[in-house]
């Protein structure tokens, strides 16, 4: 689902920053790698986690707060897990409330159709909160979203008849009544929607390519520790984390995994660093793209590297500021949709 970004900045005259540029090819040299001072040396705790990642509504109803009584005197509050601007809902009723536990037992062993994820939830009769069953509690009514579309594309036949069956199955099993929208009518959303979300998304990188010597894995790690950067979920990886708990990096550092899981990082030898923003996880009032700016020259700075576009071609202040005004465009698209980017529909959308 992602567009190319030679498509979106094609007015900076072949500019190329096309997606995630991919981990940085790496070569020994003749003459030694830079190698990191060992007074100086950042422990990096490999169990440190990165910060986590795991349309229009037409018809549908925005929850089911409009379309559902409430229970007793409590009242209703919004799902924030479940959303009609990006996700089909289904409506789960009962005669009579049932408990946590026997919801728990009947919800099926994966909560993906296909490609895209789902959740089913219940209406706390106490608090009146949409929540994932929990034993100990009872609900009334539950209710059961699809993802219409993500970065692997739109909703199609064939997942949206997956969800119906997962959806059915839990609720034969809690002698529960379901209505499913239309399916042509969630396959038509879907594609609307993941057409706006092509046109719409991007993915920033440049890489830092060595001028002279190259990098041993520990002299990297020093350098990105000074400018905030810790390690990611997954070898090859360091990320600036966001002050957000629980929010995506603002920005990623990716090298060649093969070197991140080296023996002895002293020994290891890297020429490229991929330095990346995804636009869409990260709002705008943070200056993500200021960050990667700044971060991109500092980082070139400490270690004696070139700013370069995945074509070698070294970027200049001109090429960022282009950028810059090209990304003020694409905020106002996402604001107007009600897809900000950094907001949570937002970051399931471009996922």
């Amino acid at each position: 689902m992602s567009m190319s970004l030679t498509e979106m900045l094609a007015v900076l005259g072949g500019l190329v920053l096309a997606g995630v540029v991919g981990h940085g090819a790496w070569s020994a040299r003749k003459a030694g790698p830079r190698r990191a001072d060992p007074q100086m040396e950042p422990v990096m705790d490999g169990q440190r986690l990165e910060p986590g990642l795991d349309a229009d509504a037409g018809g549908q109803p925005a929850s089911l707060d409009e379309t559902m009584p409430a229970v007793g005197r409590v009242a209703r509050k919004p799902s924030a897990r479940i959303d009609a601007l990006i996700d089909a809902i289904a409506t789960i009723t009962l005669d009579t409330p049932i408990s946590g536990e026997m919801a728990s037992s009947q919800l099926p062993g994966s909560r993906r159709a296909g490609t895209k994820p789902f959740h089913i939830e219940g209406l706390n009769a106490e608090s009146g909160e949409w929540e994932l069953p929990l034993a100990g509690q009872r609900y009334g009514e539950f209710q059961a979203g699809v993802q219409m579309a993500n970065r692997n594309g739109a909703m199609n036949e064939i997942e949206y008849s997956e969800f119906v069956q997962k959806v059915q199955g839990f609720a034969d099993g809690v002698g529960a009544f379901v209505q499913f929208p239309d399916m042509l009518d969630v396959v038509g959303r879907a594609r609307e929607l993941d057409q706006f979300a092509s046109a719409h998304d991007a993915q920033l990188a440049v890489v830092l390519r060595a001028r002279n010597a190259a990098w041993t894995l520990g002299y990297v790690q020093q350098m990105a520790l000074r400018h905030g950067f810790v390690p990611g979920a997954m070898p090859g990886r360091l990320v600036l984390p966001a002050a957000e708990e629980g929010a995506p990096p603002i920005l990623s550092l990716s090298f060649d995994p093969q070197a991140a899981l080296a023996e002895d990082p002293q020994q290891s030898s890297l020429r490229e660093l991929s330095l990346s923003l995804d636009v869409p996880q990260t709002p705008e009032a943070l200056e993500p793209f200021a960050s990667w700016q700044e971060a991109a020259r500092g980082l070139a700075r400490d270690i004696e590297a070139d700013v370069c576009d995945d074509r070698a071609q070294i970027l200049n202040l001109h090429a960022f500021a282009s950028i810059g005004q090209e990304l003020s465009t694409l905020y106002r698209a996402l604001a107007s949709r009600d897809l900000a980017a950094g907001s949570l529909a937002a970051r399931r959308l471009f996922s």
